[in-house]
């Protein structure tokens, strides 16, 4: 789990993150991001975004906020504990989506649901492989 692979991964995940929630750290950016999100889900008939209103926009600018603070964090300073609790918060992304998507949510959000799995997947597996095989070593 600490090879220069899987610090790869870890920051490739970052980037990714940062790419896709810089936009919804600030007011003004996230409301073009809302007015492109809306436009390609329209466009690819996946269902309307709701209309743009300050509660939304405060949700996620913090959310938008603290991933960005997150990314830098993983890119300045990857180490791989970072790849197994980005995993644990897209498992937790996941789930919220799903949610969001049994509500009625568009279904652009499909997209990055796959995303947030994929990310997740890739970064959880190498830990948890890891930890079984500790475990296969100590009964041995």
């Amino acid at each position: 789990m600490h090879t220069p692979a899987y610090l790869r991964l870890v920051r490739a995940s970052a980037w990714y993150d940062l790419v896709i929630t810089a936009a919804f750290a600030t007011p003004w950016t996230y409301a073009l991001a809302h007015r492109l999100l809306t436009w390609a889900s329209e466009a690819l008939g996946l269902g309307a975004f709701p209309p743009l209103e300050p509660m939304q926009t405060l949700y996620a600018n913090l959310m938008g906020s603290v991933v960005v603070v997150w990314a830098l964090l993983r890119l300045r300073r990857t180490l791989p504990a970072h790849g197994l609790y980005d995993a644990s918060a897209r498992a937790l992304f996941s789930l919220w989506m799903a949610y969001a998507l049994a509500q009625g949510a568009p279904g652009l959000l499909w997209g990055f649901l796959a995303v947030e799995i994929a990310w997740g997947v890739a970064q959880a597996v190498p830990g948890v492989r890891d930890a079984l095989g500790r475990r296969a070593l100590r009964r041995a």
